[in-house]
């Protein structure tokens, strides 16, 4: 079939935004019924745009998770901050997400102010409900109307996947009709090769602590795939010295745990076995250095 002729569906873009650590991922995840963005409880985890798919007999909405909104001052938090915004023009509908458990702050207003010049439907979405009584709930929801003109406000549990089929419900109504904009059979535009280095990050996240993740970076130096396995070389690179030493561990003890876990689910997620070789090296102050943030593909 002639990609003009495709029948017309509910087609559409939509960015997905927020604070930091409010579950967007976990919302995306859910939505796509497989992982393709990393989930941590430490705030900023996602530093990428990633794009997803949800296609349906009749619709194909593309949703774009973003990293979080916050007040940024490094280079690489400016250019996440900027990744975030610059996804909320030429798309059809916004989803901007919120966290009910954390307290109403001053940095959600300023948050709603990246809204202020968009022209297409918001929705807001209150994640975590599931975590907080229902008379609290009212204020909260009376406190966001005041900052904004939301299109609708849905209470969800992400994790739960409670909320998101009135979420769907919703985004359906708005999205114009058209042709699908990606083949059916595809959940994201990543490659697997992305996938690859933000497991291993994801894994970093996890099983370290303290401002270590943060001055991680994954780089994939060789990724070739045959009919038994794929082999993975990757560099994990840190700002200073005594952060390769945390990495490493005691005689290779943490290094060998984040490949493991790494390679278990990399395993699992691209349905083959995985070879994955790491390495560690110091790349001084990298999140400052915009010829570096560039080759990660930022800027």
């Amino acid at each position: 079939m002639d990609y003009l002729e495709e029948k017309q569906v509910k087609s559409g873009i939509v960015a997905l935004i927020g604070p930091p650590n409010v579950g967007k991922s976990t919302l995306l995840n859910g939505l796509l019924g497989q992982k393709i963005s990393i989930v941590s409880a430490k705030p900023q985890t996602t530093r990428n745009k990633i794009l997803g798919i949800v296609n349906g007999d009749d619709y194909q909405i593309v949703i774009i998770d973003t990293p979080g909104i916050h007040n940024a001052r490094s280079p690489l938090n400016l250019e996440m901050v900027k990744l975030a915004t610059d996804s909320l023009s030429e798309v059809d509908a916004i989803i901007f997400m919120i966290d009910t458990t954390f307290p109403l702050p001053e940095k959600i207003h300023s948050a709603t102010q990246h809204l202020q010049n968009t022209k297409c439907p918001i929705i807001l979405l209150l994640n975590k409900v599931d975590l907080v009584e229902r008379e609290k709930l009212l204020p909260i929801l009376d406190a966001y109307k005041a900052l904004f003109d939301f299109k609708a406000m849905i209470p969800i549990s992400a994790l739960h996947q409670d909320g998101t089929e009135l979420l769907m419900k919703e985004l359906l109504q708005i999205l114009p009709e058209g042709p699908r904009l990606y083949p059916q059979d595809i959940p994201t535009d990543v490659t697997e090769r992305f996938i690859a280095s933000e497991i291993i990050r994801e894994k970093i996240f996890h099983l370290t602590s303290q401002e270590v993740p943060y001055s991680c970076a994954v780089l994939i130096e060789r990724f070739k795939e045959d009919e038994k396995k794929i082999a993975i070389n990757a560099t994990i690179c840190v700002e200073r010295k005594s952060q390769k030493g945390i990495i490493i561990g005691k005689q290779g003890a943490m290094l060998k745990q984040i490949g493991q876990a790494a390679r278990l689910e990399l395993k699992e997620l691209l349905g083959i076995n995985v070879n994955l070789k790491l390495f560690v090296k110091v790349q001084k102050d990298w999140s400052k250095d915009t010829r570096f943030l560039k080759e990660m593909g930022f800027g």
